[in-house]
C-alpha cells in the first residue's frame, strides 16, 4: 500500500509543526523519518496513520487502480510506539487474542506462534503488569510485525531495548518486513540504518 502526502501540515494552536509536505511512500520500500526530539515525527507518523488529523493537505493510500478508503485504513496498518499503552490488566495469551480479534495474522502464524517469537513461553500466563519495561516493547514490536498489516509504522522501536533486544528487533525487520511499506520514526541511527530512504520533519519546518 502507498502513501501519498500531498501538502501535509500540522499545527498546535498557531505553530507549525511541520507544513508543506510532498511525499510518496512507496508499498515494499522502507523509510525513516528523522529529526530532532520535539521536531514532529511522531506527529507526522500519528498523521499518516490517521489518529491525528492534518491541518492542511489530505493523504491518500493506495494507488490510483486501488485506492483504499479511509475508514478501512486502520486495518491495513500496524503501529508500535512508547505512547501506546497495553492492556495491562490482560495476561500476555490473553492481550495476543484480543489484538487479534482485529487484525489478521500473518499466514502460518497463530497465538503460539507469536509468543514463541517473543520467547516468552513461560510467561505466556503472567500479567502485562509485571513485564518490565523491555518485555512491554518487544510485545509491542511483535504484534505489529506479525499482523498481516502492508504497512508498519513503527516510532522509537529501540525503547527500552537492550543489546539483545535491539538484535531481536533487527531480526524481525529482516523476516517481517519484506514486501511490505515499513516507516520508522527515530533520531537513533541503530533503529533505522538499514532504511533505503530518509525524510527530515526538519526541512518542512514553517
Amino acid at each position: 500500500m502507498n502513501v501519498i502526502l500531498q501538502n501535509i501540515g500540522r499545527r498546535f494552536n498557531r505553530e507549525w509543526i511541520f507544513k508543506n509536505i510532498d511525499y510518496t511512500f512507496t508499498q515494499g520500500d522502507s523509510y525513516a523519518v528523522l529529526g530532532p526530539n520535539g521536531s514532529g515525527k511522531s506527529t507526522l507518523l500519528q498523521v499518516i496513520a490517521g489518529s491525528l488529523t492534518p491541518s492542511q493537505g489530505t493523504i491518500r493510500y493506495g494507488d490510483d487502480e486501488k485506492p483504499v478508503a479511509d475508514e478501512q485504513v486502520f486495518a491495513q496498518l500496524s503501529l508500535a510506539a512508547p505512547y501506546l499503552e497495553l492492556v495491562e490488566e490482560f495476561t500476555l495469551r490473553e492481550l495476543v487474542d484480543f489484538h487479534f480479534r482485529f487484525k489478521n495474522y500473518r499466514e502460518g502464524f497463530d497465538a503460539q506462534k507469536v509468543i514463541g517469537l517473543l520467547g516468552f513461553g513461560t510467561q505466556a500466563n503472567k500479567m502485562i503488569r509485571h513485564f518490565s519495561s523491555g518485555m512491554k516493547q518487544r510485545t509491542k514490536l511483535a504484534l505489529a510485525f506479525c499482523a498481516d498489516t502492508p504497512l508498519i509504522l513503527l516510532d522509537e522501536p529501540g525503547s527500552n531495548l537492550d543489546e539483545a533486544g535491539l538484535a531481536w528487533y533487527h531480526q524481525l525487520v529482516t523476516q517481517f518486513s519484506p514486501g511490505r511499506l515499513l516507516i520508522i520514526g527515530s533520531n537513533q541511527e541503530p533503529e533505522y540504518h538499514f532504511c533505503k530512504n530518509r525524510l527530515q520533519v526538519t526541512d518542512f519546518k514553517a
